[in-house]
Order: structure tokens, then C-alpha cells, then sequence
């Protein structure tokens, strides 16, 4: 049987913290390579728009900061019916900024500040531990899936160097100023 480890490390959540950033990156290069034509296209059915896509991405990490780390500044959500691109894209680059510090602080050596990972208000709280990490990181890789998928299906497919450099982490890496690369030294 294993058990976690109380103690974090402040690597780890500097580690943690850089991840997103590359996360971050990755909404950015998708969001500036779209047809202005395929934010606002709606799908057929009851789908999200691209725009919906991008504003819901936001307003769900206002609320794990919200929930799990209400000390730092809250960015205000964003409304999906009027979001421009240029909209999306500054209240992700903040909600994101919000989002790494509080992974760094989650994970690291913060003196316990965040104790528990609160993803919405009908779930139960987690430990904070690498799993809140992987959550976020997955909840954005899901919905940049169907923002690409989306885009193809509307008619305004994104390039395939973008497509394939949002794989890049070198470059990703470089491009959010992170030194020494992933799994290097930080």
C-alpha cells in the first residue's frame, strides 16, 4: 500500500506551475491561428460554439481559484454570447497566471495555505497533490481536442503546423520564457 507524502516540494509546484504555462501556450497559438469566421460558427445541435469552448475554459478555473485559493485576485468571468477572440484571449492569459500561482503555491513549500483542490461545489474536495494538476491539464486538453475537431468540422481547419506545435514543448517551453526545459532544470 502506498501513502502520499505530506510534505511537497518547491520544485514540484514551480514544475507544476511551468506545465501550465505550456498549457497556456497552447490555448494562445489555437486561438490566433482560428478563422475569425469559425469563433462564433455554430454547430449543429446542442454544441458549444469555439467561443463557448474558450470562455468556459476561463470561467471554470475562476472557479477552482474561487474554491481552492481565494486569496489570490478572482479574474472575472468571461460571457460566452459576446466573447471576442482578442477577449478569450487576455482573460486566459489571466486566469492562467492566477492558476500557476496556485499550483506553485499548492505543491509547493507554502506552509499548507491550500490544503484541498475544490474543482466545483458538487464534488468533493481532493488533497492537494499532483492529481489536481493532471485534472486541470486534462479538463483544457479535452476541450482544445474539440475546439480542433470543431474548427475541421465548421470548414476552417487549423493548419497542421499548428496542430502538431501545440506537441512542441521545446518550443512551447521557449516561447513562455521557461528555462532549461521540460524536465530540466528550473
Amino acid at each position: 500500500m502506498t501513502t502520499r507524502q505530506p510534505k511537497h516540494h518547491a520544485h514540484l509546484g514551480r514544475a507544476a506551475a511551468q506545465i501550465f504555462a505550456a498549457n497556456e501556450r497552447m490555448n494562445q497559438i489555437l486561438i490566433e491561428h482560428l478563422d475569425p469566421a469559425a469563433w462564433k460558427a455554430q454547430p449543429p445541435g446542442k454544441v458549444r460554439s469555439i467561443a463557448a469552448i474558450f470562455t468556459h475554459m476561463h470561467n471554470v478555473r475562476t472557479k477552482w481559484i474561487r474554491l481552492t485559493a481565494s486569496h489570490p485576485k478572482v479574474p472575472r468571468q468571461l460571457d460566452r454570447a459576446h466573447c471576442t477572440p482578442r477577449q478569450a484571449r487576455a482573460g486566459l492569459a489571466q486566469s492562467a497566471a492566477r492558476c500557476m500561482e496556485m499550483l506553485a503555491e499548492a505543491l509547493g513549500d507554502s506552509g499548507g495555505r491550500i490544503a484541498k483542490f475544490r474543482r466545483d461545489g458538487w464534488g468533493s474536495p481532493w488533497p492537494v497533490g499532483v492529481e489536481m494538476l493532471c485534472y486541470m491539464l486534462a479538463h483544457e486538453a479535452h476541450h482544445r481536442g474539440q475546439v480542433c475537431m470543431l474548427a475541421h468540422q465548421l470548414g476552417f481547419p487549423l493548419p497542421i503546423k499548428v496542430t502538431s506545435g501545440i506537441w512542441n514543448w521545446e518550443k512551447l517551453w521557449r516561447e513562455c520564457g521557461l528555462p532549461g526545459g521540460p524536465g530540466g532544470d528550473s
